[in-house]
């Protein structure tokens, strides 16, 4: 491992709601950010019916106004990394140091839709990543790539989960391999998948990777954003939305919040700007040549009762509003409760150290949603569960 300044970044999905920040933090430190985005997450966002609560210009008049405000430059290029195509061509045009991928469907309700969404989400993901890996080999073989997976690989184990890979002791033999991985949703497959092909990309080419399972993000700001006062993006519906930004909204429109199942499934958290410092420290300190490194990416983890009752007192004690808890029947199938807890040492050891917690960013949270009411109010209609894991009629009638 050793530290990287100066680089030329491409980050895949710059249009999104971790890679609009992280463009900007990357100017910030003084590296060249080239930007790969199809407008994807746009167009399935409508396709819903919803929107980003807070104002999202476009990509062009994001650029612009960057340039106006700092004089840097971003390299647009509009385009879809399944297109193998495109993405050598991109990549012989820009060589960049390092690879940022985020550019994959980001949903797991989306994913279990229908056989449509579920088909679109693992060969879009899994194409993409793969058409990457070879771009990689047969191009920039000595680059790096970040790629961003989900702690949803590894569903809810009853034991600790590692980072990445452990021991096992089985019939008197020992080895160190991948941790088993049990995924909820079609799209947290495409994300086992796409970990599985990188591993294997790192064994036969020695490509450089870190992949990094990533837990829920949450917040609407960063240092970038309000200095340039450029949003990122705040999905808030059934699809789209965390349950978090679900409940803010539904705190600010003074409806029940509401929680799925028993409300004690329980999931690793950590800010936006968080998010944004651990991916940058991890494209500074990239791995050395032929490594491949997994880091699990959170800071607290809570269960979504628990997140109720932090949205139910902020709302209460920052904007005046009275909301109750509404548990109503789980959409999805997982455990209602489940023995919880993941490491994340990897990332301290590399010298990253937590700036911010849910309570600091829940009240930001909810002024910004209630400065953006009416918006928020026109998406009303689009926060309850419509997406279900299975067919309830169906299995009554079987």
């Amino acid at each position: 491992m050793y530290y990287q300044n100066n680089m030329k970044v491409a980050i895949l999905g710059i249009d999104g709601y971790i890679g609009w920040p992280l463009a900007l933090r990357l100017l910030s430190r003084g590296h060249e950010v080239v930007g790969v985005d199809s407008l994807y997450t746009r167009k399935r966002v409508s396709e819903v019916h919803s929107d980003s609560v807070t104002p999202i210009l476009s990509m062009e008049e994001r650029i612009k106004q960057i340039e106006e405000k700092t004089g840097k430059t971003i390299k647009f290029h509009k385009g879809d990394v399944n297109d193998p195509d495109f993405l050598y061509r991109f990549a012989e045009e820009t060589r960049p140091d390092t690879f940022v991928h985020l550019a994959e469907q980001r949903s797991a309700p989306y994913s279990m839709i229908g056989l449509t969404q579920a088909r679109e989400t693992l060969m879009q993901n899994m194409g993409g990543t793969l058409n990457l890996i070879y771009v990689m080999k047969d191009i920039l073989p000595d680059s790096h790539l970040l790629k961003l997976g989900t702690m949803g690989e590894y569903g809810t184990p009853n034991i600790d989960i590692p980072e990445g890979f452990f021991e096992v002791k089985y019939n008197g033999r020992e080895d160190y391999l991948p941790f088993p991985k049990f995924a909820g949703s079609w799209y947290h497959w495409s994300k086992v998948h796409d970990t599985n092909n990188l591993m294997f990309a790192n064994k036969v080419w020695n490509l450089k990777i870190t992949d990094v399972m990533q837990g829920v993000v949450y917040g609407t700001r960063t240092p970038e954003i309000e200095k340039y006062e450029l949003y990122t993006r705040f999905d808030m519906d059934e699809v789209w939305g965390t349950a978090l930004n679900r409940f803010c909204t539904q705190a600010v429109l003074g409806y029940p919040l509401t929680a799925y199942g028993k409300g004690e499934q329980r999931r690793g958290f950590l800010s936006l700007e968080d998010s944004i410092s651990c991916l940058t420290l991890g494209i500074e300190k990239e791995p050395e040549s032929g490594q491949y490194r997994v880091y699990n990416q959170f800071d607290e983890h809570y269960s979504i009762n628990e997140l109720a009752s932090l949205v139910k007192e902020r709302a209460k004690s920052v904007l005046k509003i009275d909301v109750k808890v509404d548990h109503i029947p789980n959409p999805r199938v997982e455990k209602d409760e489940h023995y919880y807890n993941p490491e994340h040492s990897k990332l301290k050891e590399l010298g990253y150290k937590p700036s911010r917690n849910l309570k600091d960013d829940i009240d930001s949270i909810l002024k910004d949603v209630f400065n953006f009411k009416e918006k928020a109010m026109s998406l009303k209609d689009v926060i309850k569960p419509k997406t279900l894991w299975k067919d309830e009629s169906k299995e009554k009638a079987r």
